[in-house]
């Protein structure tokens, strides 16, 4: 089953920049790496460069759950790739975000997913990335 993958695409209204950027910077963390409406991040730690590690804890329900990795390729405002381990993940996850620029101003966001215990956990991550990205579009406008 750890062939799984998932890929979620989004346009965001700022620029390859601003978007890299976000991804990089704990405040910015906090403010998009929430699955749910009054779900929050109490923390957030980024080394932004690569083999730098991050740490984000998520909160929902009451409850803390760490997601940590490390980042294994940052090319500015284009891709990053970076380990993903959480209590929902399985060893060597990873995580790929291109970003395209669209023309307008506006960046196209492809996140894509590697390794998963099971269809239903890929599911579960597919849900969870689509409304990290909404939540980092509001962030990011």
């Amino acid at each position: 089953m750890s062939e799984l993958s998932l890929t979620v695409m989004k346009t965001i209204p700022a620029s390859p920049e601003k978007v890299f950027n976000a991804w990089l910077d704990a405040a910015m963390l906090k403010k998009f790496m929430v699955t749910c409406e009054g779900d929050r991040v109490p923390k957030a730690e980024s080394d932004a460069r690569e083999g730098g590690q991050f740490l984000i804890v998520m909160e929902s329900g009451g409850k803390e759950i760490p997601h940590s990795g490390t980042y294994l390729e940052l090319k500015p405002h284009s891709r990053l790739v970076f380990t993903w381990e959480s209590p929902h993940s399985v060893d060597g996850s990873t995580v790929t975000v291109d970003l395209a620029p669209t023309g307008d101003g506006a960046t196209d966001l492809t996140l894509t997913q590697v390794k998963f215990a099971s269809e239903g956990a890929r599911d579960g991550h597919i849900k969870g990335w689509t409304a990290i990205l909404d939540m980092l579009e509001r962030a990011a406008a």
